[in-house]
């Protein structure tokens, strides 16, 4: 006779659904949760990795501190020599990087500061409002990503000539205040991250919209908000075509100034390294002071609950 033991009675002041959640067996394997430990092979791909994205940054510094002979040489240098400052003012002074520097940092913090206002608040109105037109208005939106960015300059120049914007930084900044991408980005980002019962919690203790995107919005979307502004700044910085086309060489920005340097019929190689690496400076400085920032916003955003 097969003998069953008997249930065990709840224990007093612990509700049984505990105990049979003690009960139940795991659905997790053993160690689950624990960190991962990266094996030999792990730490051979991040090693081939690393020295993939340092070497151009490596080159670029080697080759501004040579001659343009020795750069071009059938066997180049693998070392940095001897010449670096003396390139390095000499690009400063042939392409008169101090302006060009001035204007890409007005550009690039005008259309990062704009990006981030308006399509923090766009990616708001888009996740938790509701209104007539929604959905079309953010279908509009994204189909703007798939339209050639080439197709809008002659408009957009004319448009430009029209003002009187011609040659002026304001020609390069306004075009490019909100960004399709950063809508969608925010939008995507707040809808996981805002949770609406707190939008609602606001609404019926009397917060405006103001109110209720200044104290809980922005605090939310920080994280999201530094990698939006690192990914702009760098693609204002960067931009080489419109600024090309909108301003004169009187007036331009960096990128544009770099392109005088290899303008001529024989530029000199290590003089146009030496600009590159000037240009590259500020990115690397930025990242280093808000990289702690940008990586724990990537980080939040890809791991939720």
């Amino acid at each position: 006779m097969t003998m069953t033991s008997p249930t065990k009675a709840p224990e007093f002041g612990v509700p049984y659904t505990a105990q049979r959640a003690r009960l139940r067996p795991s659905r997790f394997k053993p160690g689950a949760g624990k960190q991962l430990q990266g094996g030999p092979f792990a730490y051979i791909a991040l090693a081939v990795v690393g020295i993939g994205s340092i070497l151009p940054l490596y080159w670029t510094l080697v080759a501004a501190s040579h001659t343009q002979d020795e750069v071009l040489a059938s066997t180049p240098p693998f070392l940095p020599g001897g010449r670096l400052m003396h390139n390095l003012d000499a690009a400063w002074n042939q392409a008169h990087l101090g302006q060009a520097i001035v204007n890409s940092v007005i550009v690039s913090g005008c259309i990062t500061a704009a990006t981030l206002f308006f399509c923090t608040l766009a990616g708001y109105a888009f996740s938790t409002m509701r209104f007539r037109g929604r959905s079309g208005l953010m279908t509009a939106v994204i189909a703007t990503l798939t339209i050639p960015p080439q197709l809008s300059v002659v408009p957009l120049f004319m448009m430009m000539s029209d003002i009187g914007w011609g040659g002026h930084l304001e020609s390069v900044i306004f075009p490019t205040l909100v960004s399709a991408f950063g809508v969608f980005f925010m939008r995507q980002y707040l809808s996981e991250a805002l949770p609406y019962e707190l939008i609602e919690a606001a609404k019926v203790d009397g917060a405006n919209n103001f109110r209720i995107v200044l104290s809980i919005v922005l605090p939310v979307a920080r994280p999201a908000m530094m990698v939006l502004g690192m990914l702009t700044f760098v693609q204002a910085w960067n931009d080489f075509f419109w600024p090309y086309l909108a301003l004169n060489q009187q007036n331009p920005t960096l990128q544009v100034a770099l392109g005088q340097l290899s303008a001529s019929y024989t530029p000199d190689q290590s003089i146009v390294m030496a600009g590159a690496l000037i240009s590259t400076l500020p990115l690397l400085v930025v990242f280093v002071i808000f990289g702690k920032q940008i990586v724990g916003g990537i980080m939040s955003g890809a791991v939720k609950g």
